[in-house]
């Protein structure tokens, strides 16, 4: 069996979407998908565990990265600098092992942009209606009445770059969405660009036909 390349995928969608939930079921669904690793300056924090957690750099190491082009997408949160580091995720796509991205937009516009961008799969969640992701974010019971107010504001915004998209499925139902996800996947996994012995089998092929010419 031919050894295929390993997929960057990005899911993307406003707060209260499924995101989360349909990104947990994925990496039950199947081992060969992993959450992408991220790099950051800030400390580690009681129980986090460098390499698996996160990459824990120093300032200087982190724009090190960047200014050498081996940051994959990156962005400073209050203070922080947060990215991809590329060395990894290539290691991931060579052995055929999927990475699940938890970034935003502007995160998902960096790594297409970027020299892996061709092994990207962006996919965007959409809620059935703004009154049921308004339900679903109070129903969580997480957030104070402010913030929640907040991310329903934020995710007009959110959702105005689905056009950017692969796939953009509507999430009315959890396990349908799940389904059609897992589908989008496997199709995905046999893209040209994800299979490198295609070339190879190809040639022989050809060797096959001119010597029986």
């Amino acid at each position: 069996m031919s050894q295929r390349r390993g997929l960057l995928i990005i899911i993307s969608s406003p707060s209260g979407a499924g995101k989360s939930t349909l990104s947990r079921r994925l990496l039950a669904w199947d081992p060969d998908i992993r959450f992408s690793v991220s790099a950051t300056t800030r400390a580690a924090r009681p129980g986090e565990v460098d390499g698996e957690h996160y990459f824990f750099l120093t300032k200087d190491k982190f724009a090190e990265l960047v200014a050498g082009g081996n940051m994959l997408e990156h962005a400073t949160v209050f203070g922080n600098s947060y990215g991809s580091p590329r060395g990894p995720v290539e290691e991931a796509i060579n052995a055929g092992k999927d990475l699940l991205f938890d970034i935003d937009w502007q995160g998902g516009q960096q790594i297409r942009a970027s020299a892996l961008g061709k092994h990207v799969l962006s996919i965007f969640i959409l809620p059935p209606s703004m009154k049921e992701l308004e339900r679903r974010l109070i129903s969580r019971a997480q957030d104070a009445p402010e913030v929640i107010e907040k991310r329903m504001q934020q995710s007009r915004d959110e959702i105005s770059h689905w056009p950017e998209y692969d796939y953009v499925l509507v999430n009315d139902d959890l396990s349908e969405t799940e389904t059609r996800l897992r589908t989008i996947i496997q199709a995905e996994r046999l893209r040209l660009s994800q299979q490198p012995d295609v070339v190879d089998v190809v040639r022989r092929l050809n060797a096959e036909y001119e010597g029986e010419a």
